[in-house]
Parts: C-alpha cells; structure tokens; sequence
C-alpha cells in the first residue's frame, strides 16, 4: 500500500478518517506489512502483501486475523493486539 493511500482511507464501519498506521515492513513508501487502526471503533485491518484487508466484522476470516495477530504481536501496539475488534489475542 503507497503510504499516500492514508490520506483517502476510511474505517468501513465508522467512517472514522483518518486512520492510523503501523508500519511492519516497509520500503520505498510501500507498505508491506502493517495495520490500520480506527481510534473511534478501535478497528484493526491487516496491511499484506501490500494490500490493506478492510472487510466488514461477518467478512473477515478470523483465523486469518489471529494468526497475523500473533506473527506481529511484538511489533504492534497494546491497542490493537489486547483490544482491537473484532477480535483480539
């Protein structure tokens, strides 16, 4: 994702803007590897591959998310990984 990206991306469920980024992986102004956060719903949405996942709650694989969740629990915040919806470690 081109970071410039944040200056148009929306919460999908809020329509909180703007939304927070941490970055995991990044090079040249693309991220790799992130999330973005919504600070008013406190949302998570997984940066892969270059692609923001931003799905609604009955679309998202929680699996999937858990699973990010773990690989980068030490690399992101408290925020997302303890309390981030829709579901959280």
């Amino acid at each position: 994702m081109n970071k410039k990206m944040l200056d148009i991306l929306a919460c999908p469920i809020c329509k909180h803007h703007p939304l927070e980024e941490f970055d995991i992986n990044v090079k040249d102004e693309l991220v790799h590897e992130g999330v973005l956060f919504c600070a008013e719903c406190s949302r998570y949405f997984p940066i892969t591959e270059e692609i923001p996942i931003m799905l609604p709650d009955e679309l998202r694989d929680k699996k999937q998310d858990i699973e990010f969740l773990e690989k980068y629990a030490k690399s992101l915040p408290e925020k997302i990984v303890k309390n981030g919806n829709p579901w959280h470690l």
